[in-house]
């Protein structure tokens, strides 16, 4: 698998103050423009996922083809499984090696690499930005965390053994990788996160040359993947020089957790404008914290149950936290909006539709306040919603909702991309009922 970038004249490399490496725009971006794409260097579907996601063209299907040997690759189909056979023949034969151990996904990822570079004939030299060049973190860490990554450093070792028995002796790794706590310190810090068309998580991959991006927790660039592929589009105009941006992380939070979160992560400490300014915390904590206090403390025990999906019981205490002192928190309180949005999740499973339009309806109220640029978490969440309505045949609502979510998602993912098909099919669908409504009433 090459790293390939498709670099457009618009983008290039510079030494952003205070920052480091980044990348700047060569010429004038507008907003919704397609700034460039990538293909990953390397990349693997998440454990949790092993079993639901297509581990060559990570697709959610059904029903996978299993590797028959290391019992754990998963296939759509056997055109799927003979593409991957070529990464996969070296990755299978450490796996069978470690069963029933089934290693983490960043030493899955960082062995990926190295079978990719084993395997690569071509330069990587159109790269921005080398595997070398990427930084480790490893003096700015802290003891307990450089332990977690000795351990899997020494998971990376045993994993190899089959196919690279000294990392050392790998000559198709650059000089600063060669050791294997270097190689997964590399890797952790500078990987992406994979996510589906619902913007849920469904594996990692490592995009050398986007790497470059430096973090603002109000970007003027968004990240959306096709597959494997990553796009970079512009959410705002963007002039030459202008240094371009992503997030990190999920931005919807207090100043105080996104910063720890990056500092812990990414290990440094954000100083964007919207950090510096605490912009919307005020708002995230609206109402008497006598009253919202038991939300935030709820959190932790409701986010267990999401992943254990406990829908029912996560319902049930959702509905209790939002009928008592919770119902007079105001909506745009951010752990009254984090229940909203789990006690949808949980409707929806359930296939309660008529709460989870409820539920949807209340958070779209604050999800504008709070995205004052187009983002994909927003237009996603108002497709959702839209659905929602469409189903419960509320078609006038659900044509609007879906318009909304379009004028967002043309921008964030473009009109090309299959979830914004997917959105003027089902407003197509919206108007011909429409009209049939109003023939029968003619």
């Amino acid at each position: 698998m090459e790293g390939k970038l498709t670099m457009a004249p618009r983008l290039e490399r510079f030494v952003s103050p205070g920052k480091g490496n980044g990348l700047r725009a060569a010429a004038r971006i507008r907003r919704g423009e397609l700034v460039t794409t990538a293909e990953p260097l390397a990349c693997c579907v998440s454990n949790k996922l092993a079993r639901d996601v297509c581990h060559q063209c990570f697709t959610r299907c059904g029903t996978l083809l299993r590797c028959s040997q290391c019992k754990m690759a998963r296939y759509c189909n056997v055109s799927c499984q003979k593409q991957a056979w070529a990464g996969h023949k070296r990755e299978c034969k450490c796996l069978r090696s470690l069963l029933p151990r089934v290693p983490t996904d960043s030493v899955r990822l960082a062995a990926r690499l190295i079978f990719a570079l084993f395997s690569s004939s071509k330069s990587s030299s159109a790269e921005l930005y080398s595997l070398d060049e990427h930084e480790s973190h490893l003096n700015s860490m802290s003891e307990q965390k450089k332990q977690g990554l000795s351990q899997l450093a020494s998971m990376l070792e045993l994993y190899l053994q089959p196919e690279v028995p000294d990392p050392t002796q790998a000559s198709v790794l650059p000089p600063s990788c060669q050791e294997a706590l270097s190689l997964i310190a590399k890797v952790t810090c500078n990987c992406f996160t994979i996510s589906d068309g619902e913007l849920q998580e469904i594996g990692v991959g490592l995009y050398p040359s986007l790497s470059l991006l430096n973090h603002d927790c109000r970007p003027n660039c968004v990240m959306v993947f096709e597959g494997t592929k990553l796009q970079l589009r512009a959410v705002r105009d963007v002039n030459p020089e202008e240094e371009l941006t992503i997030s990190y992380i999920e931005t919807l939070s207090l100043t105080e957790d996104r910063r720890r979160q990056l500092e812990d992560q990414y290990h440094f400490t954000c100083h964007c404008q919207r950090c510096d300014s605490h912009d919307k915390d005020g708002l995230m904590l609206s109402g008497e914290e006598s009253t919202w206090r038991p939300l935030k403390e709820a959190l932790p025990r409701l986010e267990a149950l999401k992943a254990e999906s406990n829908w029912q019981v996560l319902l049930e205490s959702c509905n209790q936290l939002l009928s008592g002192d919770g119902g007079t928190v105001p909506i745009e309180n951010l752990y009254k909006l984090r229940i909203l949005d789990m006690a949808l999740d949980a409707s929806i499973h359930l296939e309660q539709w008529d709460k989870a339009l409820i539920y949807g309806v209340e958070t779209l109220k604050v999800y504008r306040r709070f995205y004052p640029d187009p983002h994909p978490v927003h237009g996603i969440q108002l497709m959702r919603v839209g659905k929602l309505q469409h189903y419960l045949e509320h078609i006038e609502d659900a044509l609007n909702t879906f318009r909304e979510a379009y004028k967002i998602m043309k921008l964030t993912h473009g009109d090309d991309h299959p979830l914004t098909i997917d959105l003027t099919m089902k407003m197509e669908e919206c108007r011909s009922e429409m009209d049939k409504q109003s023939f029968s009433r003619q």
